[in-house]
């Protein structure tokens, strides 16, 4: 088939990939529009348009999907498919009725729950067993679309958002070249999503990560997991941010407040949390590079009673 792609971020890389090794042919790829980055604002563009570009496939990055030039370039092309994963953008009508067999789009969650931006990390946070990818027709809602077919991953206790977000994306690549097939071949069953059982995972703030050490250890292990690597989950020591990036929750009881160290070890200090404890494995302060929590130690003095997050 002849297949637009529309897509982003370094999630969207391995279908784009999958895509170009398979025999459907790849005519055109759209994207968001460069942009610049880090302290030089060097312009950067998205990993989606320098696979695309390595691969000789023309890119497309048009500020509004409504425009005039950018309607009619896709109706010229006239594709038999347009694949949407993680593109970051919402279809007009226009384009969503343009294919001859639809826009159909990977999601990185068994819908319907978990419709919306910020699935993988949700799915960690909440404290899924399982979470997967959902291949679907879209429609002018918000991944409301029927779906089509269903992989589940499950999630392990080590996962963090990055290392679920490589699983989900390696299945997501697999799972659209399957459904292309179906589709193609006439098979593919479309079954329509139970609203009533949809959980919704908004796009993801920083102010997200702030630990509240009132809650239980447990929730605070699953939030710095879910935000490792971005936007991450932090506290503070003294007047600067500490960023959490593992953490591990202990049995042992402690007397202290939330939020207060209560014992430091070899490998992290122990931290009391509203319920039972958390020992910090790996951290990074304000100005300083990510570290196990024993090599901070030889660094950084800390003290029994210090209370985490005031400022």
């Amino acid at each position: 088939m002849k297949v637009v792609f529309m897509g982003t971020p370094d999630f969207s890389v391995p279908t784009l990939q999958e895509l170009i090794n398979s025999e459907h042919e790849v005519v055109a790829v759209v994207t968001k529009p460069d942009k610049p980055k880090g302290r030089g604002n060097k312009v950067i563009s998205t990993p989606v348009k320098e696979v695309a570009i390595s691969n000789d496939i023309k890119v497309y990055q048009p500020q509004k999907l409504s425009e005039k030039d950018f309607v009619e370039a896709m109706e010229e092309i006239n594709p038999d498919v347009i694949v949407v994963i993680a593109f970051g953008k919402i279809l007009p009508k226009r384009i969503l009725n343009l294919p001859k067999h639809g826009c159909i789009n990977v999601h990185a969650s068994l819908l319907p729950k978990y419709r919306g931006a910020g699935p993988i990390q949700w799915s960690i946070i909440n404290g899924e067993a399982e979470t997967g990818i959902t291949t679907m027709y879209m429609d002018v809602g918000i991944d409301t679309g029927d779906m089509l077919l269903k992989e589940a991953v499950k999630i392990e206790d080590t996962d963090t958002g990055g290392s679920l977000h490589d699983k989900l994306s390696n299945v997501g690549a697999k799972l659209l070249i399957k459904t292309l097939k179906e589709v193609q071949n006439n098979t593919i069953i479309r079954v329509k999503q139970n609203s009533d059982e949809s959980t919704y995972a908004p796009m993801l703030e920083k102010s997200l990560g702030n630990i509240n050490w009132e809650n239980e250890a447990y929730k605070i292990e699953l939030l710095i997991r879910g935000l490792n690597p971005w936007p991450s989950a932090y506290t503070y020591l003294g007047n600067k941010i500490l960023k959490i990036w593992a953490g591990k929750v202990i049995d042992h009881s402690y007397e202290g407040k939330p939020g207060e160290i209560v014992d430091i070890q070899k490998d992290g200090f122990i931290v009391k949390c509203g319920k039972q404890c958390i020992l910090l494995k790996e951290v990074q302060l304000q100005g300083k590079k990510r570290m196990s929590a024993d090599a901070f130690l030889r660094g950084y003095k800390l003290e029994v009673g210090e209370i985490l997050g005031r400022r």
